[in-house]
């Protein structure tokens, strides 16, 4: 049959594949064909996420893309892709007044050196096939002023800013770079992060009146894996449920 959102034949690497969305994203991709190759810290999280995967040929490499020689090792072990989904993330909801340095350095490593090392050593090594795609996970934290979440949204807009970077340097390879942007999204960095009373109340302010869902977010990351979104690049695609329109 006939889909143009069908990734047969593309091998893919998603992080922070072992819950939320890179989970999501990994199982998904794998059920519209694709190898997968996924990676993140907790082995046992990681094989729970390759159970639920279809087919055949995918990957796990435990790997803490923090470390340069773990990055080294992951792209060294894994061979050629058509596509990453740079997703790992984490959070630390603190007012301004009370961030401290320890607190910036262990978000910006996860959410932005690993992921733009990470990319940079795929891209040096010609690791990501000509008709790539690069999909990075940011948030509309990057564009809403909430108070507590400034660390956070920072980090995320910096890969938004970092994506558009690659959509032009990258372009001339005719390997495309984009960002999904989603709004809360029901996982386990929610839950850490945020009282269900703070997020009942949150919820009346998405049009839709609740919460993304993991797959929600995946079916967009796929769509910008796929052939179907081949002519475009550097583009900032919002998933939030209504939540921007207040």
């Amino acid at each position: 049959m006939y889909n143009p959102y069908s990734l047969e034949g593309k091998r893919i690497l998603v992080t922070g594949a072992s819950s939320g969305i890179g989970r999501a994203t990994a199982i998904e991709c794998s059920r519209l064909g694709a190898s997968v190759c996924i990676t993140g810290r907790n082995e046992e999280r990681l094989q729970e996420t390759l159970e639920n995967m279809e087919g055949n040929g995918h990957q796990i490499v435990i790997a803490d893309l923090t470390k340069a020689e773990d990055i080294d090792m992951l792209v060294a072990s894994t061979g050629q892709f058509d596509g990453l989904v740079n997703n790992a993330g984490i959070g630390c909801p603190k007012p301004v007044s009370f961030i401290k340095l320890s607190d910036l350095e262990s978000v910006y490593k996860t959410n932005v050196f690993a992921c733009m090392m990470l990319t940079k050593a795929l891209i040096k090594k010609k690791r990501i096939n000509k008709g790539g795609s690069l999909v990075f996970t940011s948030s509309i934290s990057s564009r809403l002023n909430v108070p507590g979440n400034a660390i956070y949204a920072s980090s995320k807009a910096a890969i938004t800013s970092y994506m558009r970077s690659c959509a032009i340097e990258l372009g001339d390879k005719q390997i495309r770079s984009n960002a999904v942007l989603p709004g809360m999204v029901e996982t386990q960095l929610i839950q850490n992060n945020y009282t269900k009373e703070d997020m009942e109340k949150d919820k009346s302010l998405y049009a839709l009146g609740r919460y993304g869902k993991p797959e929600d977010i995946a079916h967009a990351i796929i769509y910008l894996l796929s052939d179907a979104s081949k002519w475009v690049t550097g583009t900032s695609l919002v998933i939030d449920g209504g939540r921007l329109l207040h």
